[in-house]
């Protein structure tokens, strides 16, 4: 297991402790962007604890602001806070709230709407164009933002204004709050969608760390627009009760029980 995967799996652990301690949360849609928080915070973006508010740093956006448990996660592991504050998800005692808040050290932009993430982020990194700055913006959505007028608007602009410091990674788990995708409100081939609007965009396997790195190293190299990766994953990833099952999307209770198998099987991954 390389350096990667073991932060991968430890954000997965962290979530699902966290979700457990609240008695509430979204597990299936936290475990499904581990890898994708594990490259970004570790090896991928410019970010120091030690500076949260400095210029230059990169910035980051969860869109679908309900998988905040694994950010938390991802935080305090880099430093942000103490991982006894991540695990204090939803409660009066602490500040992680069941969606990102910029009160929160690390926490960039607010959300829980869907569909607000990308503007966030595609204002971000205008800013950074107009002040000279050269740091660069990530943002997960998921599939409920992608089907958001809101979300369209940002594409259609991004790509007008060849926003090549902005980055787009679609967390594709193909089940939201009721249903499947496909029954909801089908996407179709998000891909052949996005690219005529002035994208560069990538395919590939959500879970693959070394095809994450490879892909934002491929964004860092494209001048002139914008990169879309759309991240095919498994909602409930890494814990075989929850793959793919609609129920474990959140907001859910998780028993000792199913707390105590998930761990085990992420141990034993």
């Amino acid at each position: 297991m390389t350096d990667l995967e073991q932060r991968a799996r430890d954000i997965r652990a962290g979530a699902v402790k966290a979700v457990h301690a609240a008695r509430s949360g979204h597990p299936g849609g936290s475990l499904s962007i581990a890898d994708m928080l594990a490259v970004l915070y570790f090896d991928e973006m410019n970010v120091d604890p030690a500076k949260p508010d400095a210029p230059g740093r990169d910035r980051f956006v969860l869109s679908k602001g309900h998988a905040c448990p694994a950010l938390y996660i991802a935080l305090a592991m880099k430093g942000f806070f103490p991982m006894e504050e991540a695990l204090k998800l939803r409660k009066l005692e602490g500040f992680m709230e069941g969606h990102p808040d910029v009160r929160i050290p690390g926490v960039d932009a607010p959300s829980g709407s869907l569909g607000m993430g990308l503007s966030q982020g595609l204002g971000m990194a205008i800013g950074a164009k107009l002040q000279g700055l050269d740091f660069r913006t990530y943002v997960i959505v998921g599939d409920g933002d992608m089907q958001e007028g809101n979300s369209w608007e940002a594409i259609m602009s991004a790509g007008f204004k060849k926003m090549d410091n902005l980055v787009a990674i679609y967390d594709a788990n193909k089940l939201q709050g009721d249903a499947p995708v496909e029954t909801q409100l089908d996407l179709g081939d998000v891909a052949a969608k996005v690219a005529p609007f002035g994208w560069h965009v990538i395919e590939l396997d959500g879970h693959d760390i070394g095809a994450l790195k490879a892909a934002l190293a491929e964004a860092r190299a494209t001048k002139g627009k914008p990169t879309f990766i759309v991240a095919d994953t498994v909602k409930g990833k890494g814990v075989s009760f929850m793959e793919n099952v609609l129920y474990w999307h959140g907001s859910v209770t998780m028993s000792d029980e199913e707390l105590a198998n998930a761990l085990s099987e992420l141990e034993d991954a």
